[in-house]
């Protein structure tokens, strides 16, 4: 007994005098078997508690499309392994080593109970409670008053605002005129009828509007809170069903950004006193028209396989980077653009073989098509952030890496689609200084 007690006053003082490990609390505090730890870099835990009072800790964001791990649930591998399954998509990440079978890696972290007490070995503060953050300055950002309140009818932004409007995602049955068109038009119509007559030079002006603070929805979606949706591998014909119904979630609310950067920023000028230039308008529209032709898509291939929009549960987890950003068009490239896009592409390997490897090969087809476009998406996103970095006299990189850490939850995590990212233009130098270091 007495060696044991030595023992543990050794264990406990190793834990003590290394400054790497952080008391998060009794084992009494963690009766759940998944508790958040918010940490001061924004790079939040989870500690995972299983009945056998063991523990084990994970980034709390899932590297897939940031679902939040501390929400999913636990299931048994066999042989005594465990694995938190993330409530999004259902990846599913070994407790511990982090490895999932999708072949993404998630950071793991050491954990030790001494005395009741659960040490997490990290360099970074924890807390049960959020960190409090600071607002801090930066490019481009206006009040909302800023925008014209009355704008005039028939220019780009009065028409951004009625898609933003528009709450039904889907084709109009309606048929009619461009002029007859209202806010009871499907979003995917309006938007391609707009885009036709903006590079026609139809509609000559950019004007000015006050997009709403959220896009409207359809009536009877069932909306949840992300991390209570939770989606298949794609082994059956409901999961792929799911995983579809997902990407056209997204591709909805794409659309949406591509509009409200429209928008919100029509009134923003450069140091030099000029006003964005018409293309970057024009870039966005093309995005938009991208976006509403990749929900297209995917609505018929939804329909195509015995289902339709809006028969599984949707969240609105994604206009949370709109929010973040509404006052600042160099965070809302950097983040939706540079940082949600490019993600897109490094998912988009792993999600192409799981429909592949059910011989679903028009689904497949679908989803190169939404590949092929979101690399021109994240190119026109960098295009402009190093447009406007120029025009303010500003380092592009260190700006971009500044933004990212203020808006954007934590790190960048690999696997990252390395070749369709330096086709879009952006090479490892912008997005690897963002990953963790090795600890």
């Amino acid at each position: 007994m007495d060696c044991f007690e030595e023992d543990l006053v050794s264990a406990l003082r190793e834990v003590v005098h290394s400054s790497n490990w952080q008391c998060v609390g009794a084992t009494c505090d963690f009766k759940s078997q998944c508790t958040k730890l918010y940490s001061e870099d924004g790079e939040h835990i989870v500690l995972v508690h299983a009945e056998s009072d063991r523990y084990w800790a994970m980034d709390s964001s899932c590297p897939h499309e940031g679902g939040p791990l501390d929400l999913g649930d636990i299931e048994d591998l066999g042989d005594g392994r465990l694995a938190l399954i993330c409530p999004w998509h259902h990846f599913d990440f070994s407790v511990d080593t982090g490895e999932s079978s999708t072949g993404l890696q998630n950071q793991v972290y050491e954990v030790r109970v001494v005395q009741g007490n659960v040490y997490v070995n990290t360099q970074n503060a924890l807390s049960l409670s959020p960190v409090t953050e600071t607002n801090t300055a930066s490019f481009g950002r206006s009040a909302p008053d800023d925008a014209t309140s009355a704008p005039s009818e028939d220019t780009l932004c009065f028409w951004a605002t009625r898609v933003l409007l528009t709450p039904d995602p889907g084709r109009s049955t309606r048929g009619g005129q461009y002029e007859h068109v209202h806010c009871s038009a499907a979003t995917v119509a309006l938007t391609q009828e707009v885009m036709r007559r903006w590079n026609s030079g139809k509609m000559a002006d950019v004007g000015g509007a006050a997009p709403p603070a959220q896009p409207s929805r359809k009536a009877g979606l069932t909306v949840l809170e992300p991390g209570k949706i939770k989606r298949g591998k794609g082994g059956t014909l409901a999961s792929r069903i799911a995983l579809l119904h997902s990407l056209a979630n997204i591709e909805q609310w794409a659309i949406d950004l591509s509009w409200d950067i429209i928008a919100r920023f029509s009134s923003v000028t450069l140091a030099s006193g000029d006003s964005l230039p018409r293309q970057f308008f024009s870039d966005f529209v093309k995005v938009a028209g991208d976006e509403a032709k990749h929900y297209d898509l995917l609505e018929k291939r939804i329909v195509e396989l015995g289902s339709c929009f809006g028969a599984l549960p949707v969240h609105n987890g994604l206009w949370q980077s709109a929010t973040d950003t509404a006052h600042d068009l160099l965070a809302r490239l950097a983040i939706v653009h540079m940082v949600h896009e490019a993600r897109g592409l490094d998912v988009h390997p792993q999600t192409v073989s799981r429909f592949r490897a059910q011989g679903d090969e028009e689904s497949v087809r679908v989803l190169e098509v939404i590949y092929a476009d979101e690399i021109t998406h994240v190119a026109a996103g960098l295009k402009w952030f190093t447009f406007i970095c120029a025009a303010e006299g500003r380092d592009c990189l260190s700006t971009f890496h500044e933004l990212v850490k203020q808006h954007f939850k934590g790190y960048l995590k690999p696997p990252f689609n390395t070749e369709g990212r330096k086709t879009a233009g952006m090479t490892r130098e912008w997005y690897e200084p963002l990953v963790k270091p090795s600890s």
